[in-house]
């Protein structure tokens, strides 16, 4: 299980790289937790690797398992769309398949999300989640959204009032730092969410001025904590105001670490972020 503390390892920028390629790296850069993408698992079964051997090499290597990242058909209108590559994988995606894989493999609980082009009705959007948390809870696990300004849930607004509506005790947020900021919700509103509902963070950064693509600069010019204007001095601090135990994984998609190594990518995640948060909480 994750601790407030843990600094993890966020698997989709380096999805290229196999799962038991990171882990040396990721420890030897200081993380303690490692996220998982569900194909990252399925990828190494299909390999020939248990996941209790996935879980025991983990372990060994000293790291825990953050969270699988993510389930994103979890909403009736999400099962249909496009024959794009990506739409084929989002629908295979299931809340079944991924929930059974974070439980196989340790992790603590499921992140959701929905890249749907238009916004999710708050019924639909709540009775999915509610399932979704229901299923999760069958394995004692917690399950949580992640917003996208580029998504069918598009603020924190958005997700907190699924959540709320939704009901269920395991259920909470991902606070991306990117979206967070890039959706223009607010860390007033954050302050107002209690603590406990926060179950992952993720810190990136960015320039004041958005990109006039916004999903090119979400997927390859987000910038190391503590390189662009986000005010993640404030983002940590009001996490620790309203009593979160989140873990604060690291996530930065940037075209520049094309062709270095992951052990270079590690290196720079985690001192960039251990210095952010060292900032935030005077210990510097």
């Amino acid at each position: 299980m994750a601790v407030p503390d843990t600094l993890v390892l966020c698997p989709a920028p380096l999805g290229y790289v196999p799962l038991l390629e990171r882990l040396g790296p990721a420890a030897a850069a200081g993380f303690s937790a490692i996220a998982l993408q569900p194909g990252d698992v399925w990828a190494a079964e299909a390999q020939g690797h248990s996941a209790a051997d996935l879980a025991a090499r983990i372990a060994d290597a000293g790291l825990c398992v953050g969270e699988i990242d993510c389930t994103a058909c979890w909403m009736e209108r999400q099962r249909s769309g496009d024959d794009s590559e990506l739409g084929r994988l989002l629908r295979g995606l299931t809340p079944e398949r991924v929930i059974a894989t974070a439980a196989r493999i340790g992790a603590p609980s499921v992140a959701a999300i929905d890249l749907s082009p238009t916004p999710a009705p708050l019924d639909e959007a709540a009775d999915g989640f509610a399932r979704l948390c229901d299923m999760a809870a069958e394995h004692g696990l917690r399950a949580h959204i992640e917003f996208l300004p580029v998504g069918g849930i598009r603020t924190l607004a958005d997700a907190w009032a699924i959540v709320r509506e939704a009901g269920r005790a395991n259920g909470g947020l991902t606070i991306d730092a990117w979206h967070l900021f890039r959706s223009g919700s607010t860390l007033a509103e954050l302050a107002d969410i209690p603590g406990e509902r926060i179950h992952a963070v993720q810190l990136s950064d960015a320039p004041a001025q958005a990109s006039a693509d916004v999903w090119a600069e979400l997927m390859s010019a987000r910038l190391l904590p503590g390189e662009g204007a986000f005010d993640l001095a404030g983002l940590i601090q009001t996490l620790d105001r309203i009593g979160s135990a989140a873990p604060f994984g690291v996530e930065v998609f940037n075209t520049r670490q094309d062709g270095q190594s992951i052990a270079q990518i590690a290196q720079d995640w985690a001192t960039a972020a251990r210095a952010v948060l060292a900032r935030a909480r005077g210990t510097a």
